[in-house]
């Protein structure tokens, strides 16, 4: 039993919870159904309310089964508090007033003071409650008698009515046999019992003892049919209609006269009304957990009113600010992607080894002919400056995208001419028979002048070609011009390292500074959303908790519990994007080591880190590659854009133009959207001929469209055929047509 009213009183607890949750009015009729329930769920007597409208004889009814004069009677409406009448070893009266006064007395002379109406028919408002009670043996057994004001009287009594119904177990309605079940009495039977869950209902006919035998006969009929028309939840058995002469009844009472008692129908209502209540007493939660049902489906009503607004907008909130995010998230990693590879070239080219393969030999001609800080800036210069572009640009989008930290340009500084201490000059300085020595035409050396100058060069080309050379041991002879040769390509191989490991240190440590670059800052949530996601968790909260302390008492809902609504990636933090790097690191080649030793063998000198270039089997063409990385960085820009209209519109996103256009095409490429359908048999032609020119059946998809123009760009662009000027010239026309086939199509 314990363990049951602690369920009760978590379910009072929850309906309370709910209550305070909508705000409700201390006034309003959901707000007392509520508090009445609560205390009424761990209320442990059994009650019965005697209800009716004025006059019909509720009081001398309950007069009548006490046998005495207990409750205020008169011929006018005289009852205007709920008296509960409970038991007590003697009479007395505990009336409590809304200021929390408590006035006790003996007898029962102060309800003439306390619970009656005045004089124009009001109820006092003063009045907290009012209990009466008394030694009788059914009050004993743990019942509460309820005396209610009359109905169709005052409105302020009508509420006070509804209110206490709530609170019985079971309702007694007190019908007048000459008017029986007005109108009015059938609507509050509707309205004030069977809606709110009171089903526990018995009808008690009065007055028919005042009517001709006919006329009883044919109240009696349509009594029936109420009864049957009105399905009480009573223990099997039992009828639902009764008839007591109220008023005949407690004068046989007052008389002690059993028969007259017997004869008004008393006794026989007061045996069925023991036995039901005898049946119905252990098991009270049967008749109140309905009433629970009926004011908790109220409560969810009231409580999805608020909630479903509140989830919808923030839900949209979170589906719009949620959007933004997962494009700059996107946007966000495809710079990083296209950074990543732009840093990885970057970082392969200033690997010392590629250094050395690329520019060793024509850096030591170049310095050997005096000709150094020309080659460095017509050479050097021009490729560094074309990668450090291609990795500034991607924090230059980052920083247009999401406008954090202002990138700084990358700065590489070149290495300073190298100097070169030449050795002794042999005697004959004009031998110059040696097979290695090829001299360069007409070229002037800056350390040597003449023939001698030119087979530095020569020797230089030699020796770091040696390998694929014929060999010939006479080679192996040491000379003044090898000597000099080899120190000017360990003069460019020293500067070169040091350019290498100077710029790899700068670029290792501008990759740092990228990241406050490429990134965003997640928006702060706006307070209005952040109090309305709180009250929403609240409100969600107390549905879910009335739910789960619903089912503990076996009553079912229609409604599922709800779900916290996902929040969006958001607190007030920043994003930076860390894909895995693109490795670009150079392949091994079994070349290098033999190249070194050979140089070694020719020179008496050891020189490191000579690199030998793979075989062009190993890799695509130059123009291939260069054609790959164009279009590589085309769709990456072509994806940001794309992202930078949806941010602007997420609606509205045009198609980018391709990078591979001409600058006439793309300053002619039409940016209002056309439409769907053409207006023109001349259009419906050009569009027909552009499905051809690509390839494609009619109506083909956009992304079969895409596809179709990378592959032909892939195949026709005129950078594949350098050098070849007829096959080029074709490839510029294929493209141009290609190009204009995919602008009509993208834009259609």
């Amino acid at each position: 039993m314990k363990q049951q009213y602690e369920v009760y009183k978590d379910l009072a607890d929850s309906l309370k919870s709910a209550s305070a949750l909508l705000n409700l009015e201390g006034k309003s009729q959901l707000h007392q159904d509520i508090i009445t329930v609560c205390n009424h769920l761990v209320n442990p007597s059994f009650r019965i309310a005697v209800f009716g409208p004025f006059n019909h004889g509720k009081s001398t009814l309950l007069n009548a089964m006490l046998g005495n004069r207990t409750l205020p009677i008169d011929l006018i409406p005289t009852t205007g508090a709920a008296i509960t009448v409970k038991y007590g070893s003697d009479v007395r009266t505990r009336i409590m007033l809304r200021d929390g006064t408590e006035i006790s007395r003996n007898g029962t002379e102060a309800l003439q003071q306390f619970a009656i109406l005045d004089g124009n028919r009001q109820m006092r408002k003063d009045v907290g409650s009012v209990e009466v009670f008394c030694p009788h043996p059914f009050l004993e057994t743990g019942v509460e008698l309820l005396d209610l004001p009359g109905t169709n009287d005052r409105d302020e009594q009508d509420n006070l009515i509804q209110e206490q119904l709530l609170s019985a177990d079971l309702v007694i309605q007190l019908l007048d046999a000459r008017k029986l079940m007005t109108l009015g009495e059938r609507e509050n039977l509707r309205d004030w019992l069977l809606d709110r869950g009171i089903k526990t209902v018995i009808f008690v006919v009065n007055f028919l003892n005042l009517l001709e035998s006919d006329e009883q006969k044919q109240v009696q009929n349509r009594l029936v049919f109420v009864a049957e028309s009105f399905r009480s939840e009573l223990p099997s058995g039992f009828s639902n209609l009764y008839r007591v002469d109220a008023l005949p009844a407690l004068r046989a009472r007052l008389k002690g006269d059993v028969a007259a008692a017997n004869s008004s129908g008393l006794a026989a209502f007061e045996t069925a009304l023991q036995n039901i209540v005898g049946i119905l007493q252990p098991n009270r939660s049967s008749v109140r957990l309905p009433r629970v049902q009926a004011i908790a489906y109220k409560i969810q009503l009231s409580l999805k009113a608020k909630i479903d607004p509140i989830a919808i907008e923030i839900k949209s909130f979170d589906d719009k600010e949620n959007t933004k995010i997962e494009i700059k998230q996107k946007a966000a990693n495809l710079i990083y992607k296209g950074f990543a590879t732009s840093v990885g070239e970057l970082r392969d080219w200033l690997a010392l080894p590629k250094l050395l393969t690329k520019y060793q030999a024509d850096a030591a001609v170049a310095l050997a002919e005096n000709n150094f800080k020309v080659w460095q800036k017509n050479t050097l210069k021009k490729d560094l400056t074309q990668l450090q572009f291609a990795v500034v640009k991607w924090l230059y989008q980052a920083y247009e995208f999401f406008q954090e930290e202002r990138p700084q340009d990358l700065i590489i500084p070149f290495p300073s001419e190298p100097q070169v201490t030449l050795p002794s000059k042999p005697s004959n300085t004009d031998d110059l028979s040696e097979p290695g020595s090829i001299a360069v035409g007409g070229g002037i050396g800056w350390l040597l002048g003449g023939p001698v100058g030119a087979a530095v060069v020569g020797s230089i080309s030699y020796l770091l070609n040696k390998n694929i050379q014929k060999q010939d041991d006479q080679l192996a002879k040491e000379s003044y011009h090898h000597q000099v040769a080899k120190l000017c390509i360990t003069a460019i191989e020293d500067s070169l390292s040091g350019f290498s490991s100077q710029g790899l240190s700068i670029l290792a440590e501008y990759e740092q500074k990228a990241e406050k670059v490429i990134c965003f800052e997640l928006s702060q949530e706006p307070l209005e959303i952040t109090k309305k996601r709180e009250s929403l968790q609240q409100l969600q909260n107390g549905f879910n908790q009335l739910l789960q302390e619903l089912e503990k008492v076996k009553i079912l809902s229609n409604y599922q519990p709800y779900k916290e609504i996902p929040k969006y990636s958001n607190t007030n933090r920043k994003y930076s994007p860390q894909p895995e790097r693109v490795q670009t690191s150079p392949k091994k080649d079994t070349g290098v080591k033999q190249q070194q030793e050979n140089i070694a063998k020719d020179t008496g000198v050891k020189v490191e880190s000579v690199f030998t270039p793979p075989q062009a089997k190993a890799s695509p063409s130059p123009q291939k590659e260069e054609v790959e990385a164009k279009f590589r960085d085309w769709e990456l820009n072509e994806e940001i854009a794309r992202m930078k209209a949806e941010m602007r519109s997420p609606k509205a996103c045009r198609q980018t133009s391709p990078a591979f256009k001409t600058d006439k095409q793309q300053n002619t490429t039409q940016t209002n959207e056309a439409s769907n359908q053409p207006k023109t048999q001349t259009e419906k032609d050009k569009i027909t001929r552009a499905y051809s020119i690509l390839g494609l059946q009619a109506n083909a998809s956009q992304a079969e469209i895409k596809q179709a123009y990378r592959t032909l760009v892939k195949k026709w662009h005129p950078d594949l055929f350098v050098g070849k000027a007829q096959l080029q010239k074709q490839a510029q026309d294929k493209m141009h047509l290609v190009n204009e086939a995919y602008t009509i199509l993208s834009e259609k």
